[in-house]
């Protein structure tokens, strides 16, 4: 048989179900088990002694009562798709989701005061890991997502968040707008990040109040109708040199402009 044949036939012997991803390289799959990132099965093709991250794997898949199998290199060929995997892969489950209500009603149990971010049609796994970093880092109850036109929570993303992924929860929701405005009835105040906004992150009246932060797409920005759904747009005051920020980073310096408006 060909050797596509050949790698066909061994992935299917594997059985790796749908939505399940397959994490391969060294680097990656440490960074995932010192992530905490849930882990079914760690397979290897090489000893895990002559390398503290391979270690740092097993420990972590011990903990999760993971099996760890010995495989050749031709079977990682197969599970990775040709990827570069030096030797080792691990597969993840699919992500489990949660839903905007949910994510506000915990808020409230805790006895905090709300705050979510919201992402319109962010389509980079980079930004939505860096998103999940800064809404733990500031302490924020969150993340919503659109099902359509949107990443969700894959390999890339549990690797960016830095282990936030596993601390910070994510809803998906297949209508956003229709998710803000429900979350309006509820008593949340919607503010879009924007760059023409008017009033500055930094004079936000509404600090104090359950808050959804909004972000758009990287250079499209927000949606017509979720603009329209936004009680007040913000923007973050940059230097005239630059024409906008990247969604992540505007959210990360909005986060945590709300979170020491909260400490005041």
């Amino acid at each position: 048989p060909t050797r596509a044949k050949q790698l066909e036939k061994i992935k299917r012997r594997f059985d790796v179900p749908e939505g399940h991803e397959i994490l391969c390289g060294r680097n990656a799959v440490a960074e995932a088990a010192y992530a905490s990132v849930p882990i079914t099965r760690v397979f290897m093709a090489v000893s895990a002694q002559s390398d503290e991250r391979l270690g740092a794997v097993v420990r972590r898949a011990a903990l999760l009562g993971a099996p760890v199998l010995e495989t050749t290199r031709l079977d990682l060929d197969a599970l990775t798709d040709s990827a570069a995997h030096q030797g080792v892969a691990i597969e993840v489950p699919a992500y489990e989701y949660t839903t905007a209500r949910d994510l506000l009603e915990r808020a409230r149990a805790l006895g905090r005061t709300p705050l979510l971010v919201a992402l319109d049609q962010v389509t980079d796994p980079h930004n939505l890991g860096a998103v999940l970093r800064s809404a733990g880092a500031f302490g924020a109850d969150g993340v919503i997502i659109p099902e359509r036109r949107s990443v969700g929570v894959n390999a890339t993303v549990w690797k960016v968040s830095a282990g936030a992924a596993a601390r910070v929860r994510v809803a998906r929701e297949t209508n956003l707008v229709r998710a803000l405005e429900q979350l309006k009835k509820e008593g949340c105040f919607v503010v879009g990040l924007d760059g023409s906004g008017s009033t500055a992150v930094e004079d936000l009246t509404l600090a104090d109040s359950p808050l959804v932060l909004v972000t758009g797409a990287e250079g499209a920005g927000l949606s017509r109708l979720v603009r329209e759904t936004c009680d007040v747009l913000v923007s973050v005051p940059i230097s005239r040199s630059v024409e906008s920020l990247n969604a992540a980073v505007a959210t990360g310096i909005s986060l945590y402009e709300v979170d020491r408006l909260r400490r005041r």
